[in-house]
């Protein structure tokens, strides 16, 4: 049984677990301010820790800062390179800089990032630590460090503002999702006191952290939708911009739901990927696709997918094979023509179905905006393909589809795959193409629809009630 989650926690519990984190697109221009402008206790030590999980890679997206003006602050990035940086910056000069040698490219994983200030250290390469999943980064790009007692630029200083999803809201913004989200002021904390590593494994999971946060701290925690700034720690609340209600998730590093992964992105696709990893909008006509994070090998599965299309259109929304889970990061994701595909195919006025290069028209038009669903059977392999209206209270399944009973499935999955990833491809159209998808974390599909159907296990928010005894794709489900 495998799935892909490669970094980071595989949304894993031992008995803590975070109930939701908030949802940051960068085309939003998202981010949080605190309210303070008082001075913290110090400015010679602090702790961040915050588990994160990446959307868009390749680009320069700052985590948070803690920023006095534009000569004096503190903050944490991820570079271009998707490398992680922890930068400290005083007087228009860095006194420290540390990055990371390696860089973190996993859309699937949720990584707990600490970074800690601790200019009071003897040792000059203490002062300013990264540790990653609970491992301290030892190999680094750049390690400059403070001098010794340092005050840092920004961090606790009077006038300063925290902040979280970006440096100076100008640009180059978070793109992704973060949750469990710790500031200590005056403390120099290791990540021991924010997660532990699951009995006889590897795997780094979160715990309740017992610390102190001193005047200038903070925890958000995301579960008030009313003030999903809510601090319950020093500073008071933050603001919000660019964030909605609707960002806030359950996908957690308590329970990880699967996304399409901007990682498997063919470079020459003619899509973006947004808000979170489940929007995916067209913006030409390259016949390229992306997969999703989770391959399947057991179990039974259900998702959701909102299309919104012009007057001329080809699309596809359906499944990969691959061999033992092996995909090849930039193949070409055209399900139809691919003998390991099966796919629902939008083809300019009807739905078809379609596989290995041979389609087949079902006589349903394919009205905009839709949805579609999806039930996969890998226990016994089988594929159901479903579809409705603006309007609808239920799927219709073609060709009188009955997933739950077992019957009339659309295609037998008869490739010899043992793998299954979602998948989408789009190569022609005019207008607006857009596609969103829900996995079972998206409770509004990006606040479109309002999600009030959940799996038997009651794991996913779905909007319409997924066939009995298919579920969710997230670990919770998969490890159940």
């Amino acid at each position: 049984k495998d799935f892909y989650t490669l970094a980071g926690s595989s949304g894993q519990s031992t008995g803590y677990e975070i109930s939701k984190s908030l949802r940051f697109n960068d085309g939003d221009s998202a981010f949080l301010l605190d309210a303070g402008t008082d001075a913290g206790d110090t400015r010679k030590k602090n702790t961040w820790s915050l588990w994160v999980k990446r959307g868009a890679l390749g680009i320069l997206q700052y985590l948070g800062a803690y920023r006095y003006d534009a000569t004096n602050y503190q903050y944490i990035s991820f570079d271009t390179s998707n490398r992680l940086e922890f930068t400290d910056v005083t007087g228009g000069s860095v006194q420290s800089k540390v990055i990371t040698a390696r860089e973190f490219r996993d859309p699937s994983a949720w990584y707990h990032i600490v970074c800690v200030w601790d200019t009071a250290d003897g040792v000059a390469a203490n002062r300013a630590r990264v540790y990653i999943n609970g491992v301290r980064e030892t190999s680094l790009n750049t390690g400059t460090y403070p001098s010794q007692n340092a005050d840092s630029g920004g961090a606790g200083r009077a006038d300063a503002r925290l902040r979280f999803g970006t440096y100076d809201a100008t640009g180059n913004y978070f793109d992704g999702y973060l949750a469990e989200v710790h500031y200590t002021d005056n403390y120099a904390y290791d990540p021991s006191n924010f997660g532990e590593f699951k009995e006889d494994t590897d795997i780094w999971i979160p715990k309740e952290a017992d610390v102190s946060y001193g005047s200038a701290g903070a925890y958000l925690d995301f579960e008030t939708s009313g003030t999903l700034g809510a601090n319950t720690k020093g500073k008071g609340n933050f603001s919000t911009s660019g964030i909605v209600v609707t960002d806030q998730m359950i996908d957690t590093p308590t329970n990880n739901f699967c996304v399409m992964s901007s990682a498997a992105k063919h470079s020459d696709s003619g899509f973006t990927i947004g808000n979170g990893n489940l929007e995916l909008t067209r913006t030409a006509a390259n016949n390229k696709g992306v997969y999703a994070t989770v391959g399947l090998t057991f179990g039974k599965w259900y998702w959701e997918v909102r299309t919104i299309h012009g007057t001329s259109y080809n699309i596809e929304h359906g499944v990969i094979g691959s061999d033992a889970g092996a995909i090849i990061v930039g193949t070409d994701v055209n399900t139809g023509s691919k003998a390991s595909g099966y796919s629902l195919q939008f083809n300019t006025g009807d739905y078809y179905k379609y596989h290995g290069g041979s389609n087949s028209d079902t006589g349903v038009n394919a009205t905009s905006p839709s949805f579609q669903a999806f039930a996969l059977d890998m226990d016994n392999n089988k594929i159901w393909f479903g579809y409705a209206a603006d309007g609808d209270s239920s799927i219709t399944w073609f060709e009188s589809g009955d997933p739950a009973g077992g019957s009339n499935h659309i295609y037998a999955l008869d490739d010899g795959s043992d793998t299954y990833y979602p998948c989408h491809n789009s190569s022609r159209g005019n207008g607006t193409q857009q596609a969103r998808f829900n996995f079972g974390q998206d409770g509004t599909f990006a606040g479109e629809e309002t999600a009030t159907q959940t799996d038997s296990n009651g794991e996913g928010n779905f909007f319409f009630a997924p066939p009995s005894g298919f579920l969710a794709i997230c670990t919770n489900n998969l490890s159940a």
